[in-house]
């Protein structure tokens, strides 16, 4: 059930961008078009997951990640969120946790379940801080890739709005690692 959920949220998801695609595209919008073809890669990484692999994350992580997509890539780009100057920050704040329940959910995983007792919380306190804060860099190091190869302006506060990114990202793994840390010790 889980796993058709998944395939028809993100089918959606993707249906929804494909029309914005040809309706932008044919409105002589290339920017708008641009971003919804992007939307289109992220909406189907799930799909993709799903159809294709064994590895699946939870409901709610996939939840998650679709609802962030509209709202960075439909609310913030296609329809002018980002003017808001607080949306930016508010967004990377998500994703660091969305990241950081995305370490939790891979670690779970890739951690054989008799080791539980073994591991210490702190080690489950930084690998979800790790994973999260390396999400964040890696999103920096491709802006600032597009920013200097295609001429693109997602940088565009230069250092301050990679440092703001960065903090961010930072603070919203942050709270999601204190908080698996502190359970992790309870049990």
């Amino acid at each position: 059930m889980k796993k058709k959920l998944v395939i028809l949220l993100s089918g959606l998801y993707v249906i929804f961008m494909a029309y914005l695609a040809f309706s932008y595209y044919d409105q002589h919008e290339t920017f708008k078009a641009s971003v919804a073809i992007g939307g289109i890669v992220c909406g189907a990484i799930p799909l993709l997951l799903a159809a294709f692999t064994k590895l699946q994350f939870n409901l709610p992580i996939v939840i998650s990640y679709l609802i962030f997509l509209v709202g960075s890539q439909y609310l913030g780009s296609i329809r002018g969120w980002y003017g808001l100057g607080w949306w930016d920050t508010f967004l990377h704040a998500i994703s660091g946790m969305i990241l950081a329940f995305t370490g939790i959910a891979l670690y779970e995983r890739l951690i054989h379940r008799t080791a539980g007792d073994a591991i210490s919380p702190w080690f489950i306190f930084l690998f979800t801080l790790g994973f999260a804060v390396l999400g964040g860099v890696l999103w920096e190091v491709y802006e600032f890739s597009s920013d200097q190869l295609f001429g693109m302006t997602l940088q565009g506060g230069g250092n301050k709005d990679t440092m703001i990114d960065l903090i961010s990202d930072t603070v919203g793994g942050l709270l999601i690692a204190l908080s698996a840390g502190v359970r992790t010790k309870k049990t």
